[in-house]
């Protein structure tokens, strides 16, 4: 039995012809649609409603109903609806190639450019999937050269596999250039830098260490340079003095503290004692 001739189609913003094989083609490509998944990037299902990518698929629920297709060449018989729903292999990420099989011997291009033209607007996969188990006749023709049963499928094309790639990079490069802005946004300001030891700045410490509202600023300034390094002999009197000076108003704080603990377990009994005393009356 002589298989009938087949094509595979780019549905793009021009209906082009990708390549001629075989029925049998779509059995022999061994291409591996998982060079599609790249490591470090989420792979967004162009199926998927509402993104844009593609329209929203029929409901399940609701039966399509096929009719006869009339073309200016051709005319397609829908298939027997009682009939289960022709097989499909599972989308590719990024298909806008279908394979058409079941092509009449005598089909031209024109007349298959003529019966997709419908299916030429970009991202229309899927609606040309549509035609699948339909019978197709040139003409008014019974020969069996002018009639075939249609079979639409997803095509695996290395092109469309490398626009979606590409396109899920710019994607990824998008969210990581959002985040970062979002991490610098959401970043507290640094703090002022320290200004090093010298003279006249250890004198203004030492009179900041003696104020309350700047006594934490001048203790953190202190540790920085003991940290740094920045005491030697001829400075070590003055650092001296600091920590003396520091040590005295911590001690001063500390007592302050306790003074006011007191006070306020005092105040306490004092306010128990009123209460019961209201209370009693």
């Amino acid at each position: 039995m002589q298989k009938k001739p087949s094509i595979a189609w780019q549905l793009g913003t021009l209906l082009s012809p990708v390549s001629s094989h075989s029925d049998s083609w779509l059995e022999t490509d061994d291409f591996d649609p998982n060079l599609g998944m790249m490591a470090g990037i989420t792979p967004m299902n162009p199926m998927m409603p509402g993104l844009g990518i593609v329209p929203a698929p029929l409901s399940q629920d609701v039966p399509v109903v096929k009719e006869i297709i009339h073309c200016k060449s051709c005319t397609l018989f829908p298939p027997n609806p009682n009939l289960p729903p022709p097989a499909t292999r599972e989308r590719p990420p990024g298909c806008k190639t279908v394979f058409v099989g079941g092509l009449p011997e005598n089909a031209t291009e024109q007349l298959i450019m003529e019966a997709l033209r419908q299916f030429a607007e970009e991202f229309t996969v899927d609606k040309a999937l549509f035609l699948s188990g339909y019978r197709i006749r040139l003409g008014s023709s019974t020969d069996k050269k002018d009639t075939g049963r249609l079979h639409v499928d997803f095509a695996q094309a290395r092109d469309d596999l490398y626009e979606w790639e590409c396109r899920q990079r710019m994607l990824a490069r998008e969210e990581r250039h959002r985040r970062k802005m979002e991490e610098d946004r959401l970043r507290p300001p640094s703090p002022p830098p320290i200004v090093h030891y010298s003279e006249h700045e250890c004198s203004q410490l030492g009179d900041k260490i003696k104020d309350d509202g700047k006594f934490p600023e001048a203790v953190r300034v202190l540790l920085t340079w003991l940290e740094r390094g920045e005491v030697n002999r001829r400075n070590a009197n003055n650092f001296y003095s600091m920590i003396q000076s520091s040590n005295s108003h911590i001690r001063r704080l500390m007592s302050e503290k306790s003074q006011h603990e007191k006070e306020m377990e005092e105040a306490k009994e004092k306010f128990k004692t009123a209460l019961a005393g209201i209370l009693a009356q």
